[in-house]
């Protein structure tokens, strides 16, 4: 595992649950508008956080904390993650996965495993856009099944949607909703200035007040289960 940040003390990454936020490094995709850029490539560092030290403060924090949630970059990368999700799992916690999606196969392996209780996946954009945003090409069929396994998973889950002005469009949060959520909790994220993969980012603006309301009515009509964030 290539972990590089760990943050000891959540009450927003988990629903209502105390959390420690683990982050990994290395990332498929390359959005312009990511605010953790640093995690993005897959270098050497000196500043990795090993996994020791983390499971030694989790063990502290039995009965203190209810969960952890692995985050990134792209943890489905981690060529060590289901030995250290099992590690976690031993410990009693509650396990949450942010994911893009793009590996099918080892989210699945990962869902089969029984280790994680919560998947939140993002979803970048309509398919047919998806390279515009993500920067890279993303074989549309990889993140339909993903979409698929995790709805079918039984697990706790959500998708959700960072929206950008000029590169996310109401129509494209539209057709995410009623052709690829469905009934799924969907979340709708503003874009909110901060560091940026692309420097160019921090003079770009979320949606409005009123486009957001106006996508959330027409969301509620079609049956989405929509909610901002």
């Amino acid at each position: 595992m290539r972990i590089t940040g760990f943050q000891r003390f959540s009450m927003i990454d988990y629903n209502d649950k105390l959390c420690a936020v683990i982050f990994t490094q290395g990332c498929n995709l390359r959005c312009p508008y990511c605010h953790n850029p640093k995690l993005v490539p897959m270098i050497s560092s000196d500043v990795l956080i090993s996994e020791a030290e983390i499971l030694e403060f989790l063990d502290g924090r039995v009965g203190k904390l209810d969960a952890v949630v692995i985050t990134g970059g792209e943890p489905l990368l981690q060529q060590g993650l289901l030995p250290f999700l099992a590690e976690i799992k031993s410990l009693g916690y509650l396990i949450k996965l942010d994911t893009n999606g793009l590996l099918t196969q080892t989210l699945k392996t990962v869902i089969e495993s029984g280790l994680i209780d919560y998947i939140a996946m993002d979803i970048k954009t309509e398919l047919n856009d998806y390279e515009a945003v993500a920067k890279v090409k993303v074989p549309e069929a990889n993140l339909l099944e993903s979409i698929k396994l995790i709805k079918d998973s039984g697990i706790e889950h959500e998708f959700r949607t960072t929206v950008v002005e000029g590169l996310i469009s109401e129509e494209n949060i539209i057709n995410i909703g009623k052709n690829l959520v469905g009934k799924s909790p969907y979340f709708i994220q503003n874009f909110v200035k901060s560091q940026h993969l692309d420097k160019a980012f921090g003079d770009r603006v979320g949606f409005s007040d009123v486009k957001l309301a106006r996508v959330e009515k027409e969301l509620q009509s079609l049956g989405i289960n929509i909610e901002l964030r």
